[in-house]
């Protein structure tokens, strides 16, 4: 069994800058309507979780 620190033979190789780099690609409706709709799931329940915060 490999350790954390070795590679195997055919792993892509991707430097930092590249591997940082992320970009959201929402290329179909769905999609689009999947990720629009989990940004207004996770606001509505910042705000309930706000609101019912003690204090």
């Amino acid at each position: 069994m490999a350790g954390r620190d070795e590679e195997p033979a055919n792993a892509p190789v991707c430097s930092a800058r590249d591997a940082r780099g992320g970009e959201i690609i929402l290329r179909s409706r769905l999609r689009r309507l999947i990720f629009l709709g989990g940004l207004v799931a996770f606001a509505i329940v910042a705000l309930i979780a706000a609101l019912l915060a003690p204090g």
